[in-house]
């Protein structure tokens, strides 16, 4: 449901939200498993470095994540011409790198294989996968 430039949804998590359409990150491939979910937002987890990424039009899916630098301090990122030419990407500094994050008993992973990549000047992302980190 629209009113105007906000985007009224509901969600398992944190209930009714109603956020700006110019805040929805757009993944036009979905992510890997999700490949039907294209629209997102970044929400913050309390003060932490730590964020969800809930799908707009699944209740049920939301995502933990945060800079890789968080987890692996020496993280990096070589970005192919294909992937910056996909998401438009100009200015280095429009480029954000986010990782998920699960907890499989007790323990902390982070997809370092799988980044989130998006273009926050145009709201446009993508998840690649990188053969080696």
């Amino acid at each position: 449901m629209c009113y105007s430039n906000s985007i009224l949804f509901e969600t398992t998590r944190f209930g009714p939200l109603v956020v700006e359409a110019n805040k929805v990150i757009h993944f036009p491939e979905g992510l890997l498993g999700f490949t039907d979910l294209k629209r997102f937002i970044l929400l913050d987890h309390k003060d932490t470095p730590l964020k969800w990424l809930q799908a707009i039009d699944d209740p049920d899916i939301a995502f933990i994540v945060t800079d890789p630098t968080i987890v692996a301090q020496d993280f990096t990122l070589a970005i192919d011409s294909a992937t910056r030419k996909y998401l438009e990407l100009n200015e280095e500094a429009d480029l954000i790198v986010l990782v998920i994050i699960r907890v499989n008993a007790g323990q902390v992973i982070a997809n370092l294989r799988g980044p989130l990549l998006f273009n926050a000047a145009l709201m446009r992302g993508v998840q690649v996968v990188l053969d080696k980190i």
